[in-house]
């Protein structure tokens, strides 16, 4: 990619729809839409306001008229990436939208990479690099929460409290190097005990935030959840229950799920990256060989596994299968919810092999309400206490990496002060910390880092 070069990509999804908008961008863009554009009254379209819509003829380069439609122009100064930027909205089809792409691209654009557009808002100073990734995971988002967390109030709040922490560890620095120059003045604005309780409120604040990770990535990432059992508990039943339709098939023969099934799905505010795996039974029973492969992907699940659903029959007693499950799960030590299902029948399991296991335990029937499953999954997962509407809420692994480094730093600087070493040595961590919160919005990162954050990012945004 060259950033000085004038790009072009369709912004709307493809297919057909009412209205397709190709986005045009860089130095070149008016002059490439006066070569493909001309506006129904004949004046040149530089003639208009801008930000004005403009009705006109698209044309491809031999003046062929390919479709009507509307052209604005928006200014370097008020648009999205910086840049002068022209938009065309022409009708969706698939080949009109395809033709009047190519008529920009014929008359001197480039396509556009993936993210480009948001990428060159970001180089021009239109976006931190934490909102723009912020954007990135709103086009992601598959429920509401997720939509909330990545949205402008709570990247706003977001942003709002690193720069809180920074300014306070900035106004921290300048008063250490005012008594680090002159020791004699006086002229530091903090006495010792005033910058360790400033240190102190800078690790706890830090803290405070890092601690929101955890809520932040059951939201937008997803925990990895693992379905398990032995055949015909109901695993499958379940894993349709919560995705919400019937995607698994479900029958009273054992060994009927054969392979992985996985899809994203939501429980409560916690978003759940969830598999459905192959009844586990001793491979040396009279299975076929497709089964036996089944089942060792159901165990290779369960090691990459955060959160582990077993399911057990609660109408039968346990079984060998069950126990040995049991013993498994112990040895993993992952976060486990024992599902007694089947509670609709006459009880008949023995609990306690399943307490000694967790003690999370619900016993219900998969076929009725699992909203008792999905208040357990939000408890075990996340901060009840952070509203995803109010709070300022870390949801990227990069941010998290970000704030860890920084209380590191910080909480080196405050044990150097305690042990009364030289403060030019005691608080170089601290200038590291800021540093590293700089990240956070751009300054300071690779390009290799910037590349790989908006190669994520759809081809025209």
């Amino acid at each position: 990619m060259h950033n000085g070069d004038t790009i072009a990509a369709v912004s709307t999804p493809p297919g057909k729809g009412g209205v397709a908008l190709i986005r045009c961008s860089g130095a070149e863009a008016f002059e490439i839409a006066r070569r493909c554009f001309t506006s129904k009254s004949g004046k040149d379209i530089e003639e208009f306001p801008l930000r004005h819509a403009i009705y006109g003829h698209i044309c491809n380069g031999a003046g062929e008229a390919i479709d009507d439609g509307i052209l604005t122009l928006f200014p370097a100064s008020s648009s999205y990436t910086g840049e002068n930027v022209a938009e065309i909205s022409c009708h969706g089809g698939v080949l009109v939208t395809r033709a009047v792409l190519q008529a920009v691209l014929e008359a001197g654009a480039r396509p556009a990479a993936a993210g480009e557009f948001t990428r060159r808002a970001f180089l021009n100073g239109r976006l931190s690099l934490y909102e723009a990734e912020a954007i990135g995971d709103l086009l992601e988002a598959v429920n509401d929460n997720q939509m909330r967390l990545s949205s402008v109030s709570s990247r706003k709040r977001l942003r709002e409290a690193v720069k809180a922490i920074t300014d306070e560890m900035t106004h921290l620095v300048s008063s250490l190097y005012a008594l680090i120059d002159f020791p004699d003045e006086d002229l530091s604005e903090m006495s010792e005990e005033e910058i360790l309780a400033s240190l102190q409120h800078i690790l706890e604040s830090l803290s405070r935030l890092a601690s929101t990770y955890r809520t932040g990535r059951a939201i937008s990432e997803g925990i990895e959840t693992v379905i398990c059992g032995r055949p015909n508990v109901g695993k499958s039943s379940l894993y349709n229950a919560l995705c919400g339709e019937e995607l698994a098939i479900v029958t009273s023969i054992a060994g009927t799920t054969r392979d992985l099934l996985s899809e994203t799905v939501s429980a409560g505010r916690v978003t759940l990256r969830l598999t459905d795996t192959a009844g586990i039974r001793h491979t040396d029973q009279e299975i076929d060989e497709v089964e036996k492969i089944g089942i060792r992907r159901a165990e290779q699940a369960l090691e990459q596994a955060e959160l582990v659903l077993a399911v057990f029959d609660s109408s039968e007693p346990l079984t060998q299968e069950d126990l040995a499950l049991i013993h498994n799960l112990k040895e993993k030590e992952k976060t486990v919810i024992a599902i007694l299902n089947k509670a609709d029948l006459p009880y008949g399991i023995d609990r306690t092999e399943i307490d000694a296991l967790t003690p999370h335990v619900l016993s219900l029937s998969v076929q009725d309400d699992l909203s008792a499953l999905h208040a357990l999954i939000e408890e075990l997962c996340i901060d009840r206490a952070l509203s995803t509407g109010a709070d300022a809420i870390l949801f990227d692994a990069r941010h998290f990496a970000a704030v860890t480094r920084a209380t590191d730093y910080v909480r080196a600087s405050y044990e150097a002060f305690c042990a009364r070493l030289p403060a030019d040595l005691a608080f170089q961590d601290i200038e590291l910390a800021i540093g590293a919160l700089e990240e956070l919005d751009g300054r300071g990162v690779t390009n290799a880092l910037v590349d790989h954050i908006f190669s994520r990012f759809c081809v025209g945004k």
